[in-house]
This record gives structure tokens, sequence and C-alpha cells, in this order.
């Protein structure tokens, strides 16, 4: 398995179909680096493309999830794109501000479903990455900001594009303007979590009980199915969602899962999928 200087992937159960994906700079708190935009996507890739993967758990190494972009990787970018020129200037902290927003958006791209597993700080660009997570859950005492304003920055990973659909525009922009903390209590009851944990232990029990009995046993195709639906459904009517679903399954719908889910259910048994 590739080997990376800020992340981790592990298979914690041997012949598992759950694999746990780490944030790896524990003594920096998962601060984002730009190793870390570069890894991301191919790690994540590597993931969606392995064939022995059904769900990815999102995680980080040590005693936070992630404490948001490494302020020197701040420094360095705004010193690459300086130039006497104000336009190429801008011309090039733009592509560099789309190059970071494609690999927090390679969380969408992934077909297999992610869930966050939320412990200690998510800060700032932590609040990006979550949020393009399918599932979230945090421990009790989790804390989490959308600190951008404090550094006097626009939040531009994902958070405001997020955000508001799974909290709802009033809290998302008063959690962003404000930039607050906010515990894993209160993150529950805005909805952004979906399952709070009373200790980092209860919480990788809930999620790998999530991961391996709630979705990687059923069908591979209907999973991904679901997810790339959803996704594409936020930005459509209810018509064109409908149409967009009706399209998916002419395509999947008539598969040997649909035949083995319907055997299981009738032989009362498990079903048995096939790898994707």
């Amino acid at each position: 398995m590739e080997r990376y200087k800020t992340l981790e992937i592990v298979q914690q159960t041997p012949n598992s179909p759950v694999f746990h994906l780490y944030l790896n700079r524990p003594l920096l708190r998962n601060a984002l680096s730009r190793d870390f935009f570069a890894e991301f996507p191919k790690a994540l890739s590597s993931l969606d493309q392995n064939p022995n993967v059904r769900v990815i758990i999102l995680c980080g190494r040590g005693d936070h999830f992630c404490s948001g972009i490494d302020l020197k990787t701040l420094n360095s970018i705004t010193s690459d794109v300086l130039s006497n020129d104000l336009g190429r200037t801008g011309d090039r902290l733009r592509r560099e501000i789309k190059g970071m927003q494609a690999a927090i958006t390679a969380l969408e791209l992934c077909r297999k479903p992610v869930i966050a597993r939320i412990h200690g700080a998510c800060i700032g660009g932590g609040i990006d990455i979550v949020t393009a997570c399918d599932i979230r859950c945090c421990t009790q005492d989790a804390l989490f900001s959308v600190k951008e304003v404090d550094l006097a920055i626009t939040a531009d990973l994902g958070t405001l594009q997020r955000l508001p659909s799974i909290v709802g525009y009033g809290n998302a922009i008063e959690l962003a303007l404000t930039a607050r903390r906010f515990s894993g209590s209160e993150a529950k009851a805005l909805g952004l979590v979906s399952a709070v944990f009373s200790s980092k232990d209860a919480m990788d029990e809930g999620v790998r009980a999530i991961a391996e009995a709630g979705i990687a046993a059923k069908s591979p195709l209907a999973v991904t199915g679901t997810k790339a639906v959803l996704l594409q459904a936020r930005d459509l009517t209810v018509e064109q969602g409908l149409d967009y679903v009706a399209t998916w399954n002419s395509a999947t719908l008539l598969s040997d899962d649909l035949k083995e889910a319907i055997s299981a259910q009738t032989q009362k048994r498990k079903p048995i999928f096939a790898k994707l």
C-alpha cells in the first residue's frame, strides 16, 4: 500500500471491507500542509479504485481530528504567488485555491461512502473536510469552529457552500461570521453530526458498526448509486432529480446484486455481494 507524508491508510481487520484513512500529522494537530493537498485526492482515488474497499472511515491521529490549515503553508502560498503584476498574482492565487478545493471535493468524487470520525478539535479546514464527507460522528468533547474570519480569510474550501445545506442557512452564517466554538452536543443538535459518543473508544466501536454492518454488508452498486444520486440531487429540482435517478437505475438496477438481495430475503439469510 502506498505511503504518504501526511496520511496513512489502514485496514484494521484482515479481509474487512472497511478501510481507515488517517490524517497523520499528530504533533501538528493534523494541520493541513501543501503535501496534504497533493496526497489527499491520490489516497482517496486509490481507495475508490480498490475493489476490496466498500467504506472509508476518515479520522485523525493523536488528540485532534484537524486544527485547520498549517499557517506555514498559508505563508508559503502567499509568498509563492506574489509578483509585481497584480493580475498575475491574482491568477496564481486563484489556481492555488482551486487546487486545494479540488483536494477536498475528492471526498465527494470518491464513489465509496466516507464517514468522518471526529475527536478533539475540528477547526477551519477541518470543517471543510467533514462537510464534504457523507456521514459525520464525533465525541462529546469534540470542538468545532468555522475559524477563517479570525484569520481575516473568507472560507474558500467548501464550508460556505456545503454547511448551509447541512445545518441551515441561519445557523451556517452565524457560525461562519462569529467563528465561535461549538461542542459535539451542539453539532448534533444542528445536524452537523449524526451521532455523538461518550468517548473515543465508544466512537470507534460505534462507527465501525455503522460502516461494517450498516453499509458494507449492502449491495455496493446500491450504496455507490445512492451516494451519487443524493449528491447530484442537491443541485437539482425534484423533477430533475427523479429523471437523473431513473437514468441511473436504467443502467444499474438489473444486476446480480438485485437477484442476490431477493434470493437472500426469500431464503431468510444474509446476502453476499460481489466486489465492485
